[in-house]
């Protein structure tokens, strides 16, 4: 891992990845972006053998910028760096292109360890996030056939917007439709499909052959 672009709208966390990155690999080459505009920026202009995103940036998600990085750099292994655990954060970023996923409180030997593995093929991952993976996983399977059979023609339209991340109002704007019509449907799938997160819902869509 030669050239790495570090993401994270605080310079002490990319002051402590960059850290963590001299210490894993040999003489990296690292650059920062402190947005999603100036990430996206470096993405057109640099390539890169390694990306470490944040997730909460100042003028935006860095779902985009790992989005951006898996469509124009698929050859880049993207890694999440964040504080944040939760199921809808996890499953998006891993939509969007993410390969691993460190939360950053952990303390910098084990970020470190985690780095030096990907070059093993080791996918870097938090035990936290491992745990939270297998337990949504080990979930009992939900029976999708009768679920799915109850949705209507304009919710399955709905589904398969909300499981490739379109936010509400795109969504309305794209069919046609208003903000309170497209919230009615998702209350209505998110009931029907026994659902609680876009996570889920990106996984019957792609059960049912939305996306």
């Amino acid at each position: 891992m030669k050239n790495i672009l570090l993401v994270d709208d605080l310079p002490e966390a990319l002051a402590m990845l960059e850290a963590a990155v001299r210490q894993a690999f040999d003489a990296p080459i690292c650059t920062h972006a402190e947005s999603v505009a100036q990430a996206q920026n470096t993405i057109r202009t640099g390539r890169f053998d390694l990306a470490l995103v944040d997730l909460n940036l100042g003028d935006g998600q860095g779902h985009e910028v790992i989005r951006l990085l898996a469509q124009a750099q698929p050859a880049c292994v993207v890694v999440v760096a964040s504080i944040y655990d939760d199921d809808d954060n996890l499953f998006r970023a891993l939509q969007a292109g993410a390969q691993g996923y460190l939360l950053k409180y952990q303390n910098t030997v084990w970020l470190v360890h985690q780095l030096k593995g990907i070059a093993q093929g080791r996918p870097p991952l938090s035990p936290a996030i491992a745990r939270r993976l297998l337990r949504f996983f080990q979930k009992p399977a939900v029976n999708q056939a009768p679920a799915a059979a109850e949705l209507t023609p304009r919710e399955r339209d709905v589904l398969g917007l909300l499981a490739q991340g379109v936010q509400i109002a795109d969504i309305a704007l794209a069919l046609g439709i208003s903000r309170h019509t497209v919230g009615d449907h998702v209350k209505n799938l998110y009931r029907k499909l026994n659902i609680n997160s876009r996570a889920e819902a990106a996984l019957h869509a792609r059960g049912m052959g939305l996306v």
